[in-house]
């Protein structure tokens, strides 16, 4: 038997990431802390832009599990088939785990089968759909593209925005934007709503790239026989080029488990804790009320760790979550934004946004080359 505190994290995207390596910065070898993911490698989401519109290949932007190596922590690749939260005890397909403390940061995944027709058509979310789109997008000469979002919340809320934006400047390059039309459907009233600056500066770029905008609409059904987004008020969009964002929950694993309710897992936002003791949720799969990208995963995993080493120590205090994080978004021509948005602070959500720029690009480029070295050595 170990005497080592047993640590058990599912998911190794940005959450799990963090975790393990805070974790591993503060207890070394004094922990036993194993991490399992059922993939081979890690990729920021925002690289699935840079894939589909043909600016990246996708091995490029992968980092392999294999690089990731830190005192303490064993990163395995297993599938998890079932959760018990009460006991801390997860079964994968090769060996059963149990934990002291258990942290589950599954993220999001896609319910193809809450919006009908959508597994029949493209989506851009999954690398899969993004390379398959990267297949299509040089077809697409002439008529309408839709960019569909099936419900809320969604990963990277700026996102299906930036795919408008890049979208048209890719068709502006290949010289037949102005034989193109393209519409986003959005579930939000604005593109950014906890910042009016960046949902304003968003809605006058597509206005002056002629891009329709229409809020508060999420696709209900894609009627792939004809080619027919159908809104969830009923109208009818005709397309020739679908760009689907599928509705999100926890993987079915968390949902077979009991901790999930109303399709994610109930947590004290700012201390993570769900209903189960030493049982914590970060990331896309956690309700804590801010947004599911990956920076608020990176912020939660820095509260549960703090919490752990305070528990562990038996000293110190932990630190909360703030919900604040940063959010970088193309605008298209080599430009890109910034909004900063404080959750927590006050009675609502703020945001600070910082107009486009080139420089700005090399902030985005530094939030994912500082991550890459911290977490793999890359």
């Amino acid at each position: 038997m170990s005497i080592k505190p047993r640590i058990l994290v599912l998911g190794a995207g940005f959450g799990g990431l963090e975790l393990t390596t805070l974790l591993s910065e503060q207890l070394g070898d004094g922990i036993d802390v194993t991490l399992i993911d059922k993939s081979d490698s890690f990729m920021f989401g925002f690289s699935k832009l840079d894939v589909m519109f043909g600016h990246a290949e996708a091995d490029a932007v992968r980092m392999p599990y294999s690089a990731y190596a830190k005192p303490g922590v064993k990163l395995l690749k297993r599938t998890i088939t079932a959760i018990d939260p009460v006991a801390r005890r997860v079964t994968t397909d090769n060996g059963v785990f149990e934990a002291d403390h258990l942290v589950v940061a599954l993220g999001a995944e896609y319910d193809f089968d809450a919006t009908p027709g959508l597994a029949g058509t493209t989506e851009f979310y999954s690398i899969p759909g993004a390379e398959r789109l990267r297949g299509l997008l040089p077809d697409f000469t002439s008529g309408h593209a839709i960019i569909g979002v099936c419900g809320a919340p969604y990963k990277c809320p700026p996102a299906p925005s930036e795919c408008a934006l890049m979208l048209h400047d890719y068709l502006v390059e290949r010289g037949v934007r102005q034989n193109c039309k393209i519409s986003l459907v959005l579930p939000l009233g604005s593109p950014v709503p906890p910042s009016p600056e960046t949902s304003r500066a968003l809605l006058e770029a597509f206005a002056e790239r002629d891009i329709a905008f229409i809020p508060s609409r999420r696709v209900a059904s894609v009627d792939n026989a004809r080619n027919v987004a159908v809104l969830d008020d009923g109208q009818e969009m005709p397309f020739d080029l679908f760009l689907g964002v599928p509705k999100h929950r926890v993987p079915p694993v968390v949902l077979e488990s009991g901790m999930s309710e109303n399709g994610w897992i109930p947590v004290n936002p700012r201390t993570l804790e769900t209903k189960y003791e030493n049982v914590y949720a970060v990331g896309d799969g956690a309700a804590t009320g801010t947004p599911k990208a990956g920076v608020f995963a990176e912020g939660a995993a820095k509260a549960v760790a703090s919490a752990l080493v305070a528990k562990l120590r038996q000293s110190g205090d932990a630190v909360e979550y703030n919900g604040f994080g940063t959010c970088y978004i193309e605008f298209g021509g080599g430009r890109i934004g910034k909004v900063e948005v404080d959750f927590f602070s006050g009675p609502q959500p703020t945001g600070n946004y910082y107009e486009p720029s080139v420089n700005l690009r090399t902030d985005k480029q530094h939030f994912g080359s500082s991550r890459r070295a911290r977490w793999f050595g890359l």
